[in-house]
């Protein structure tokens, strides 16, 4: 679908490009891609706005967001849980849902470059140690699940986490994957500033608003 970019929008981006030159052309196509299909418009590019046409999936999924990265009883918490969304998500380089998640996770007082030093480099990386094998595990589990052993699942216990916190870590894992091939799927990017903005909306709103939203509309 081809987008129609304003000059304003053409202008803003030849300053990021000129200040910023390794950015290159990817970026920009990054940038401008819309949604696959007309159904999600571009101004309303989210989660919502993919989901809102079938409300009863989006309901259950939307559901389960909220216990997964709020609610459910488990010592994470919710600046962790979005930390090791936004992993997740960076691992497998979905634009919408990294940028979105890394912005909640920043909201919750996540340093702003600790996910890219995790991302580059985990073991080298300022992040909590008690957490590094349960990013470890979200990783492998990631990029090669059939390849998951007993040690991966001990490292975990061993760092001071009980079996709850092996259960979320599996099931943020699977959510945020999930997520990602939805969104990417969907060729849903949005906006820089667009993701952003939701990414910091979650932290007052949580997950239930679209719940509720789509509970409303249904």
């Amino acid at each position: 679908m081809t987008h129609y970019i304003t000059l304003d929008e053409v202008v803003r981006w030849c300053g990021r490009l000129r200040s910023d030159p390794d950015l290159g052309p990817e970026f920009v196509t990054k940038e401008f891609v819309m949604a696959f299909v007309k159904s999600v418009p571009e101004a309303e590019e989210s989660v919502a706005a993919v989901l809102r046409r079938y409300p009863q999936q989006a309901i259950l999924i939307t559901d389960l967001a909220d216990v997964i990265m709020r609610s459910g009883d488990c010592a994470f918490t919710s600046e962790q849980r979005e930390l090791i969304g936004a992993y997740t998500s960076g691992t497998n380089d979905c634009t919408y849902c990294y940028d979105t998640h890394k912005a909640t996770a920043e909201a919750f007082g996540v340093n702003e470059n600790l996910l890219e030093a995790m991302l580059s480099d985990l073991d080298g990386s300022a992040v909590d140690e008690k957490l590094k094998p349960v990013l470890r595990y979200v990783k492998k589990l990631t990029e090669t699940p059939s390849r998951m052993v007993q040690a991966d699942a001990d490292a975990i216990f061993n760092a001071g986490w009980d079996e709850d916190c092996f259960h979320y870590t599996v099931m943020i894992c699977g959510l945020f994957n999930l997520m990602n091939r939805m969104m990417d799927g969907y060729g849903v990017k949005n906006t820089a500033e667009g993701r952003r903005m939701r990414g910091r909306m979650l932290v007052d709103t949580g997950y239930k608003v679209v719940t509720d939203a789509l509970k409303s509309q249904s």
